[in-house]
């Protein structure tokens, strides 16, 4: 123990001589572990924040959606109108189902007395609201009857209410023109979050009722079909049986049934992937930090080959040498690993402010082992060197 604690007071002082050069050589180490501790932070708060964004649609949900799941939609882009009222009764029969809502989806300018934006209608019945636990806050939701009847009546999220309108509370009762038609704002829904780093809010998510689309969707198709089971026992047979029915009508690559945990699985592997190749990138910075790491302790071995010498003399052996320069280059790049991670865990609680990124127990593990494995593959060479050197031959150098 005294031995490992003379070799790590030694490189210190040798550290303490020779600042800039420490400062230096543990950069590209410090640069390489932020970078990919950063990515991997990143990572794990993209797969959080896209969890987050399923759990505000609700639990037990299936959905029909035009295209091949599994072979990249290769039925058709997602946003394909596929599907009609023909399919909507057909899945209804299924047992086990609670709710059957057809959806279609489109980006229209939404005018009100304050500004005029751009939002996502999204049109359907009013099961939609139960099936994905949306809660009124102001107002009231559209009812069954205003579906049959087609009225113009609109359920605003908070953050659309409150743009076009200045204030949620004030958007009940007040007229959104839409599409050149006036419709009703009967309801503003409470807040459900979502939409961090300029992504698209549910709580920016404008609804209306299916029979009132009709001037911008002539043709009644949908882009997809919610399927609310009663419990998540049904999931599984109801999920057989919804893919029995669709095929009578369509190929099975031209649509799929999914639950969420496949699309939540297919999008996390479509980041991983990403991540993944980012990372490598990002680990370049390591590399190029342990051959600087390597290159600065050749040019200690060359200083300090009178004083190798000197230590050899007096009784120093090889071994000694070679763990005194292996615990330099290893403590540089652990200093280096370790202000990385530091800077990281800085820049990581900005970036909370915005989304959810993190650092877990195994990413500090990779950034600690991954900057002392650095030190300890690039310093090998150069602790080899000045182990090796003649003990008369070095006390004679110039």
């Amino acid at each position: 123990m005294n031995y490992i604690l003379f070799i790590i007071k030694a490189a210190f002082e040798d550290f303490n001589r020779n600042k800039m050069k420490t400062f230096l050589t543990s950069l590209g180490i410090t640069i390489g572990v932020s970078s990919v501790v950063l990515l991997i932070a990143l990572g794990l708060g993209l797969k959080a924040y896209i969890q987050g964004q399923f759990d505000t649609f609700g639990t037990n949900n299936l959905y029909v959606i035009p295209g091949s799941l599994s072979g990249g939609f290769s039925g058709g882009p997602p946003t394909t109108q596929l599907f009609d009222d023909k399919d909507v009764s057909s899945l209804k029969r299924i047992p086990g189902i609670a709710n059957t809502i057809p959806v279609y989806e489109k980006y229209m300018k939404v005018e009100g007395p304050v500004t005029t934006k751009t939002y996502q209608v999204t049109t359907s019945s009013e099961e939609i609201f139960s099936t994905l636990t949306i809660k009124i806050q102001y107002g009231t939701l559209y009812t069954k009857s205003d579906v049959a009847k087609g009225a113009k009546k609109i359920v605003l999220g908070p953050k659309a209410a409150e743009k076009l309108f200045g204030a949620a509370s004030s958007a009940i009762g007040k007229n959104a023109t839409i599409n050149g038609s006036a419709y009703k704002v009967v309801g503003v829904f409470e807040a459900k979050g979502g939409g961090s780093f300029g992504g698209p809010s549910i709580d920016d998510a404008i609804y209306m009722p299916v029979t009132a689309s009709l001037s911008f969707n002539p043709t009644k198709k949908y882009a997809s079909i919610y399927l609310k089971v009663r419990d998540s026992s049904f999931i599984t047979p109801v999920k057989k049986e919804a893919t029995t029915v669709m095929s009578k009508r369509y190929k099975t690559d031209e649509f799929s049934v999914i639950e969420q945990t496949e699309l939540i699985k297919t999008i996390n592997s479509i980041f991983g992937v990403l991540n993944t190749v980012l990372i490598a990138i990002a680990a370049i910075s390591l590399i190029v930090g342990g051959v600087g790491i390597m290159n600065i302790m050749y040019m200690s071995v060359v200083e300090r080959i009178r004083e190798i010498g000197i230590r050899r003399a007096i009784g120093a052996t090889k071994k000694d040498i070679l763990y005194q320069f292996m615990a330099e280059a290893v403590l540089l790049s652990g200093l280096g690993g370790l202000t990385g991670l530091l800077f990281s865990w800085i820049v990581i609680l900005f970036l909370q402010t915005l989304f959810p990124a993190y650092i877990d127990a195994p990413t500090i593990a990779i950034a600690i082992g991954v900057s002392s494995a650095v030190g300890i593959i690039f310093g090998v060479a150069p602790a080899k060197k000045a182990a090796d050197l003649s003990p008369m031959e070095a006390i004679r150098y110039e």
